[in-house]
């Protein structure tokens, strides 16, 4: 049993982080006869939990369905499909942006903005960039 101060020192959070998780329905910490928060072992166990599931980009709304015992398992899986869907989403545009700049950085072209594959990439840019602006219109 701790209380909110030990808790959230423990987890390196603001009280009030843990006071808008509990107004989420993520944490249903006991209170004492003072009315102050009792955090109990399974509320330290969620509270673990939800920072993973925040370091891993989840929303709070995400987990609180993944949380609750009212979604079934194929409603789970979906939030985690669709995390998972992002995820890699990201991590391409993170790997070809990582790519462009190892390779201007490793570029034997004494200006970057001169060398043929640069400016192939370049192109590519150019080109996404001109048939978004035509499917938008004015």
């Amino acid at each position: 049993m701790a209380t909110i101060g030990e808790v959230a020192t423990r987890f390196g959070l603001a009280t009030h982080v843990l006071r808008h998780w509990e107004d989420q329905g993520l944490l249903t910490p006991t209170r004492d006869s003072a009315g102050r928060r009792i955090y109990r072992d399974t509320d330290i166990d969620t509270i673990a939990m939800v920072v993973l599931g925040k370091k891993a980009g989840l929303s709070l709304e995400d987990l609180a369905a993944l949380f609750t015992r009212g979604p079934d398992r194929d409603t789970r899986r979906h939030i985690l499909r669709t995390h998972r869907d992002r995820l890699t989403e990201q991590l391409a545009r993170t790997r070809t942006a990582l790519d462009a700049v190892t390779h201007v950085l490793d570029c034997d072209a004494e200006d970057f903005r001169t060398c043929p594959h640069f400016r192939a990439h370049l192109a590519t840019v150019l080109d996404g960039a001109s048939s978004r602006h035509a499917t938008i219109g004015p």
